[in-house]
């Protein structure tokens, strides 16, 4: 010890009592249980003495029952003996309070016992400054938030503390409770400065308090992993005891028997057997409480749902079949003579992988009820998911396992659901799918429409390969420009027109009349429509290549008569002719015969198509004196402003022909615009008509009135064909139009069409623009040679 300090010599022995893993600090009141004989012989010497003083020093080693003067720490306590009690095994129990801290300066080895002469340790009793001041208070505070995180020291000792003003007995106080080692107590003990001390606590007191928090935070953790696992170890027994008690005890094991059983009668592919057996082995091993448990059987019985062997026998009477494509829907030929050739191959080679068909056309033309249609001629089941909006690639694949309610894809559902391997499966919509940040899935198709690879599709919640060769997969769209080319290479196109109003009559007879009489409650016998009046709808309250807008109208009338047989009996019979169209339906919606009343300058009248089907396209062009501007007005796509350049160029080099000035058309400023200028319009068709407009308008030539035309103009004159001819030559007739202009290289389409179509209409078919002017100006045009 350093000799900064003093000391008071005391020659007195005193009694000697050893302690063992405990130090004793002054102002320090402790019971002590006291077994060894010199022990117990220097208490009771103590207590002889009226001063009843002992002095308390702390053996090095615990384990040494005689200890010496060199087994003990030199620095120890004097303590006053306050209460001892002898107990009936012999051991003594007493009560000490420290006094002051002494040094051992001799050992006396005794008889009976040990006593030592001493020099009690004077502190340094030094002035309260500020900084010792505020030592204390983080000492206070640090200790308050040790006997929070402890437990092991009541609350009443920090108010006890908190009323010491002494600092030596504030720390001493302090240290007396800490549960620290006793080479630190001891350490603390021999520090005489208070200020020291104090600092020294501190320190020990921030290192026990961050051991505590490690202490809580790993006890807290335990503690809440030993309660989840005794509560569901306690819940489980409360189950097997209700199930013992109803019968169900062993429910899990039968389940898991349950499921062997049907993996072993199910005929799997070797793979799904394999994964089968693996899950079992899992769900063996698990708590049937678990959420792991739940995942793994789901996954069992997505696999013994599916229709692994279970598929139709398709039917191979063609005449039969012929007979159901026929009653189900009118005309359509391309389409039911493919699926005859199918089942025709499919009766010879019993064995071949299934088509994929995509049905093109315009709404309401019947492409989904064709599928069912289809599903019943070959006695298959069937099943239609829609892929309008679809976006995200899971849909088609499904999403992993790892995610919280993972399903299969909408492809592994529609079998789920349907039963069979072989089903008629419609992908309607094909063309209204999207991407997004979550994947294209019109990418994730290409696998499943090839037929060279559809036999081992993998779909993500499965993990394993599934067969879907022996479906018969039957897309639909409206158009193709928005089905990606690699699709589009998988898929057998077949293209439905839209229907003329012959045909339009026949459906509204053989199949909409019955079905919108049965809807309404109505008698078969009840309701006559002329012909005249399902002409007047088609006419002029409805615009469309199908018939969904004619069913709707029909529908319609309907209800106006199933509410006049509810007013004026239910057995009045009723007919129905064009007269009374109107009052059942209001004023007529559109016009019907909308070609030119007159020969006009510079308006020509062409043939467009649309998703809905072909419409009449007005073109008007007009001349004024200018700078040679051209204008072109009507919202037009690049492509349609591009014909119109094209045309122009090419009237400009037929200006000798034309009869025109050379010089006229740096005079003139020329506006071209096509009516209904809210409609985007855009294709390089009307070129020839754009043509004939400006021909027309510059050389003051009228146009025929009885004349629409249709097809693409290029700079030296030829006319190149076009798409769409059936939708086109539908809506000139609907027009009123008598003369049709199409592209040579198009006559060959016209064998495909309706002959009640073609003798209704004068077709005219044109290999160069000479042509159609020479048809299409008044007077006629003498004919020029291609240049």
């Amino acid at each position: 010890m350093s000799d900064d300090y003093a000391y008071v010599a005391d020659q007195q022995p005193y009694p000697l009592l050893p302690l063992r893993d405990i130090v004793v600090f002054p102002f320090m009141v402790v019971p002590l249980f006291v077994g060894r004989s010199l022990s117990i012989c220097a208490l009771e010497r103590a207590v002889e003495n009226p001063s009843k003083l002992i002095f308390l020093t702390t053996q090095k080693d615990p384990g040494n029952d005689n200890p010496t003067g060199d087994d003990l720490y030199a620095v120890g306590t004097l303590g006053k003996v306050v209460q001892l009690l002898k107990l009936p095994d012999g051991t003594v129990k007493v009560l000490v309070e420290g006094i002051r801290r002494g040094a051992i300066q001799s050992f006396v080895c005794g008889n009976d016992f040990n006593q030592v002469v001493i020099t009690e340790l004077q502190e340094d009793v030094s002035t309260r400054t500020t900084e010792l001041e505020a030592v204390m208070r983080a000492v206070t505070s640090a200790f308050d938030s040790y006997i929070a995180l402890s437990k092991k020291i009541p609350p009443e000792v920090s108010a006890a503390i908190a009323g010491i003003d002494d600092p030596s007995r504030f720390a001493d106080t302090v240290a007396g409770h800490l549960q620290i080692t006793i080479a630190e107590k001891q350490e603390v003990l021999e520090v005489l400065d208070p200020s020291r001390r104090l600092e020294q606590l501190l320190m020990l007191l921030e290192q026990e308090t961050e051991i505590l928090q490690i202490e809580g935070r790993v006890r807290s953790r335990v503690k809440s992993q030993m309660e989840r696992s005794q509560k569901e170890y306690y819940l489980n027994e409360q189950m097997r005891a209700i199930q013992k008690e109803l019968g169900q005890q062993d429910e899990f094991k039968q389940e898991i028997l349950q499921f062997e059983q049907q993996i072993d009668s199910k005929k799997m592919s070797p793979e799904a057997q394999a994964k089968a057996g693996t899950e079992i082995r899992k769900l063996k091993m698990m708590s049937p409480m678990s959420a792991e448990a739940t995942v793994v059987r789901n996954y069992i019985e997505m696999l013994l749902s599916l229709p692994w062997d279970k598929s139709t026998r398709d039917r191979h009477d063609l005449v039969k079949a012929e007979q159901i494509l026929d009653e189900d829907h009118y005309g359509l030929h391309k389409v039911k003579e493919r699926v005859l050739e199918y089942l025709a191959v499919q009766a010879l080679v019993k064995k071949i992988k299934g088509p994929i068909l995509c049905l093109v056309g315009p709404p309401g033309v019947g492409k989904t009820s064709l599928g069912q249609s289809i599903a019943k001629a070959l006695q298959r089941k069937f099943v239609r998911i829609s892929l309008g909006g679809v976006r995200d690639e899971a849909e088609i694949r499904g999403h992993r396992r790892t995610y919280i309610g993972a399903m299969p894809g909408k492809i592994i559902q529609g079998l789920r659901k349907v039963g069979v391997k072989n089903p008629v499966f419609m992908l309607d919509e094909i063309d209204k799918m999207s991407t997004d940040f979550r994947g294209d899935p019109s990418s994730a198709l290409l696998e499943v429409l090839d037929p060279e690879q559809n036999s081992s599709f993998g779909d993500h919640f499965l993990d394993i390969d599934y067969d879907l060769s022996s479906v018969l997969f039957v897309a639909t769209a409206n158009s193709l420009h928005a089905i990606p080319r690699p699709l589009h290479d998988r898929l057998e196109v077949i293209r439905i027109e839209g229907y003329s109003e012959e045909e339009k009559l026949h459906i509204a007879r053989r199949y909409l009349l019955k079905k919108q009489i049965a809807a309404h409650g109505l008698k078969a016998d009840q309701v006559q429509f002329s012909d005249a009046a399902i002409y007047e709808i088609i006419r002029h309250y409805t615009r469309e290549s199908g018939v969904r807008s004619l069913d709707r109208q029909i529908a319609a009338v309907m209800r106006k008569l199933a509410k006049r047989a509810l007013l004026e009996g239910k057995k009045k019979h009723f007919r129905v002719t064009d007269k009374q169209i109107t009052n059942f339906l209001g004023v007529a919606q559109f016009k019907y015969g909308v070609r030119e009343k007159d020969d006009q300058v510079g308006l020509a009248t062409g043939l467009a198509w649309t998703e809905t089907g072909g419409e009449l396209l007005v073109i008007e062009v007009t001349t004024f004196p200018g700078q040679g501007k051209l204008t072109i007005t009507g919202q037009l796509g690049e492509v349609m402003q591009e014909s119109a350049q094209a045309a122009l160029s090419y009237i400009r080099s037929r200006w000798q022909e034309l009869d025109l000035k050379e010089d006229m058309f740096s005079a003139l400023d020329i506006h071209i615009h096509v009516p209904e200028g809210a409609v985007p319009k855009d294709g390089p068709s009307a070129g020839i008509t754009i043509a004939t407009a400006l021909a027309s308008a510059l050389s003051g030539r009228p146009i025929a009135k009885e004349i629409a035309m249709t097809g693409e103009v290029t700079l030296r004159g030829r006319v190149l064909a076009i798409g769409g001819l059936k939708e086109k030559i539908l809506a000139a007739r609907r027009g009123g139009v008598a003369r049709v202009i199409i592209p040579a290289e198009n006559r060959k389409h016209l064998t495909e069409l309706p002959q009640e179509l073609l003798k209704s209409i004068e077709i005219e078919t044109v290999e160069h623009m000479d042509q159609v002017l020479a048809l299409a100006l008044l007077p006629v045009l003498k004919q020029k040679n291609e240049v």
